[in-house]
């Protein structure tokens, strides 16, 4: 009964990038189904590598060019590079409870059906209201 519902998520993603009237209507009301479905993908991952990625922001000191603009008096600047902080975003490997994990799926997937038999009557009815 699962692998119907992951069978979904292609049309309703392929709908969510369309912008016709109807395909905006679905759009509004499918949002948490995509969020779900982001999930799913993401915690899926998670169990097949044994591991999860978090998000790192570091500071990292990098050269930039910083040659001053041409002026009337200097039409001609010398090139000068400055060291300037930039902030980058990094995956960094995080270990995690795999039965953890496996249970949150099952939820995951359970709240999906749910809200797949939640939406489809506000979907038939932005089919109703938007006919293709």
């Amino acid at each position: 009964m699962q692998r119907p519902l992951f069978i979904l998520m292609p049309v309703l993603l392929t709908l969510a990038a369309c912008g016709t009237p109807q395909e905006q209507c679905i759009n509004s009301v499918a949002g948490n189904l995509y969020t779900i479905d982001g999930l799913i993908l993401q915690t899926q991952g998670n169990l097949q590598r044994g591991f999860a990625f978090t998000q790192v922001v570091r500071t990292v000191p990098q050269y930039q060019d910083c040659t001053p603009r041409a002026t009337s008096a200097n039409p001609d600047p010398r090139g000068e590079m400055c060291l300037v902080d930039s902030v980058q975003t990094f995956q960094r490997p995080v270990a995690i409870d795999l039965a953890a994990e496996q249970k949150k799926l099952d939820q995951l997937v359970v709240r999906r059906a749910e809200l797949v038999r939640a939406v489809a009557p506000a979907i038939a009815a932005c089919q109703a209201q938007y006919p293709q």
